[in-house]
């Protein structure tokens, strides 16, 4: 089984890089594997639609964003089955989110979508220009962080913590990631 975590956002829109930052956070601290399975992690920045190849390639995928959910508080963690998303999930979020939404739908409809689980926290700011995220989503990390290992480790993957990096610490460069020096 090929498996992909896919964070997803925009890391100049403050809490709407917490997809972005967390696959960083998550590519830092930690290593996967199993002996079988192949686990990626991928920071989708919002590519949406283009990321579309690539995403066909997996057989399970796992979407990490922020969530719009109606009467909720911001730094709210959800993790779900795309197809079974709870009814307070509002999909009228960012445009990124939006547009993510549509891939997701397009892909189904072609019968390319793989197995599909989002990991999503609601934001506080959505502030243009705004490198960082708030209190409260940082606050939120370990209970993402939780929510993730325990799915992965569920599958059956080895989850190795290999470092102590603080999510804070790797916001300042987190738009210089994947570039060649």
């Amino acid at each position: 089984m090929k498996i992909l975590l896919l964070g997803i956002g925009n890391v100049l829109y403050a809490d709407e890089g917490v997809g972005v930052h967390f696959v960083n956070y998550l590519t830092e601290n930690y290593r996967f594997s199993h002996p079988e399975h192949q686990i990626d992690l991928v920071d989708g920045g919002t590519l949406a639609h283009s990321l579309i190849p690539t995403l066909t390639q997996y057989d399970h995928l796992i979407v990490i964003d922020t969530v719009n959910a109606a009467g909720v508080d911001a730094g709210e963690v959800y993790f779900f089955d795309f197809d079974k998303a709870p009814p307070e999930i509002d999909w009228q979020g960012s445009a990124h989110e939006v547009e993510m939404l549509q891939t997701l739908i397009m892909m189904e409809l072609v019968g390319d979508r793989p197995k599909t689980f989002v990991l999503g926290v609601t934001p506080t700011v959505l502030e243009p220009m705004h490198l960082g995220l708030t209190p409260k989503i940082c606050a939120a990390i370990p209970t993402m962080e939780s929510a993730i290992l325990n799915h992965l480790t569920d599958l059956g993957i080895t989850c190795e913590r290999v470092n102590n990096i603080e999510i804070n610490s790797l916001i300042p460069t987190a738009y210089k990631r994947g570039v060649d020096a």
